[in-house]
C-alpha cells in the first residue's frame, strides 16, 4: 500500500540494502515513495500552482481587493518563475463558432461546383474533406451536393459539372457548407471577381 508508511519504510529498507550491495547512490525514502505510487513531480507541482491560482481568485472575489483574472493565465517556471494574465478575445469570424457569413471569393460564376468544392478542400484556410453544399435559391432551400447520403449524392452528382450560374447562384448569394472538420454549418457569401462574366441562365 503506497499510502501506508510501514509498507513504504519496509520497501525503502530493502532498496537501501540492495543499493549498498551494488554501490548505488541516491536511494531516498522520497524516491522510493515516488516509484511505488507513480508520483510524477511535474503533475504534483502543476496541481499546486493551479490550486494556488484558484485560491487567489476566490480571495479576490470574496474581498474585492483587486480585479480577477480575465479568462487566461500563463505560468512559466522554466527559468525562474514568471506569470501573466490577459483576456483572450473571441474572433468574430471564427470558422468554428461564429455564425457571421464569410466572404468566399471565386474567379467567376462560370466555375463548376466541383471546382468550388476543390477550392474549399485545398485552400489552407478551410482544409475541408468532403463538404456538403446547400443554398437558398429563389426563396427555396436547395441541396447542391451532399456526399454523405448515398441516395442524395446520386441525385446531386450531376450538379458537380454545372457552373454556379447554371445552378442559380450569383454574386452575393449565400451558400451553407457542412463538413466534418467544423462543428457547425458555415455560411458563405459568394463574391465573383469578374462581374462582367456573370450571366444568369434562364431556365
Amino acid at each position: 500500500d503506497g499510502d501506508d508508511p510501514n509498507h513504504i519504510n519496509w520497501i525503502y529498507e530493502k532498496s537501501f540494502e540492495r543499493a549498498s550491495q551494488f554501490n548505488i547512490s541516491g536511494v531516498t525514502y522520497r524516491l522510493v515513495q515516488g516509484v511505488v505510487k507513480n508520483i510524477i513531480p511535474a503533475v504534483s507541482s502543476t496541481n499546486a500552482v493551479i490550486a494556488a491560482a484558484c485560491t487567489t481568485e476566490v480571495f479576490k472575489i470574496a474581498t474585492s481587493c483587486c480585479m480577477p483574472i480575465n479568462n487566461y493565465m500563463v505560468f512559466n517556471d522554466v527559468d525562474g518563475i514568471y506569470t501573466y494574465t490577459y483576456g483572450a478575445e473571441k474572433k468574430e469570424d471564427c470558422l468554428a463558432c461564429s455564425q457571421v457569413p464569410k466572404c468566399l471569393e471565386v474567379s467567376s460564376g462560370e466555375i463548376k461546383l466541383q471546382e468550388l468544392i476543390d477550392h474549399l478542400c485545398e485552400d489552407a484556410k478551410y482544409q475541408m474533406r468532403s463538404p456538403g453544399i446547400t443554398a437558398i435559391i429563389n426563396g427555396k432551400n436547395r441541396t447542391l451536393y451532399l456526399p454523405h447520403v448515398a441516395s442524395i449524392e446520386e441525385r446531386t452528382r450531376e450538379n458537380l459539372k454545372k457552373s454556379l450560374v447554371e445552378l442559380g447562384l450569383k454574386s452575393g448569394s449565400e451558400i451553407m457548407v457542412a463538413d466534418q472538420t467544423t462543428p457547425s454549418t458555415i455560411v458563405f457569401n459568394l463574391k465573383f471577381k469578374c462581374e462582367s462574366d456573370i450571366k444568369m441562365v434562364e431556365a
